[in-house]
């Protein structure tokens, strides 16, 4: 019989880390501006932990992320301002009004918006903006939605 340690199954994610520029200005846009939950009071903080339904979201120096991988010779860092780095997050929505007032106050944060609302073609409503470090959330809704006990969207 195999147990899980030798046959493990990464089948969930539990922390999505973002390498950012300047932590204090990105905490103010997740937590003051966004609304994410943190334990964390500091407003200088060396790392930051939210406290969101299913997944954790961290925001860590990017210089110190890079050297956390390899401290002899740390990865290259991508200027994620210039470059799509071919990842999105995404926020899923509960009505096309709660898309909008997203929308209605991103640019006030500092972030900025790299595709308005609208409908989608596979049916929903839909935009994209991006954080203060140029990383892309795809905001949207769909009517066919449902959502589990933790908030996460059930993909049937």
């Amino acid at each position: 019989m195999n147990s899980p340690a030798s046959n493990p199954r990464l089948n969930r994610v539990n922390l999505i880390c973002l390498g950012v520029t300047d932590l204090v200005r990105s905490l103010a846009f997740y937590r003051d501006g966004l609304g994410f939950e943190t334990p964390n009071t500091d407003d200088n903080p060396e790392i930051v932990f939210f406290d969101n339904a299913g997944t954790k979201l961290e925001l860590y120096p990017r210089e110190l992320l890079a050297a956390d991988i390899n401290a002899e010779t740390p990865p290259p860092t991508v200027d994620t301002q210039a470059a799509f780095t071919g990842i999105t997050l995404a926020y899923n929505a509960k009505s096309e009004a709660e898309v909008d007032a997203v929308f209605a106050k991103i640019e006030s944060l500092g972030g900025t918006i790299a595709k308005a609302p609208e409908r989608a073609f596979w049916g929903g409503y839909s935009g994209y903006f991006r954080d203060p470090d140029g990383y892309y959330w795809e905001v949207a809704y769909a009517d066919s939605w449902k959502f589990d006990d933790n908030e996460m969207l059930i993909i049937e």
